[in-house]
């Protein structure tokens, strides 16, 4: 995800410093930057994750995208035979 950078500046418990500092020394990241990224990045991937898991929670209690899944698998169901078939 690196590439061109901004600079932002953001305020944080000091306890949380003195840990992104302990971090650092014990070798965690080449720079503060660079595990701040890390963490972030992680914390961004897991909310599109979840925002994901929702909407397929979503659709799967939406009665129109479960009847059309139901049509599309009756519809390819002699398909998918003749290539279960073909596969021997």
């Amino acid at each position: 995800m690196s590439g061109k950078t901004k600079k932002a500046t953001f305020n944080l418990p000091s306890d949380v410093l003195a840990e992104l500092n302990k971090a650092m020394v014990e070798g965690a990241a080449p720079s503060k930057n660079a595990l701040v990224e890390r963490a972030l990045v992680k914390e961004l991937d897991e909310l599109r994750r979840r925002a994901r898991k929702a909407r397929w929670e979503e659709g799967a209690r939406d009665p129109l995208l479960l009847k059309d899944i139901s049509e599309i698998e009756v519809a390819f169901r002699s398909a998918d035979a003749e290539t279960a078939g073909s596969m021997d």
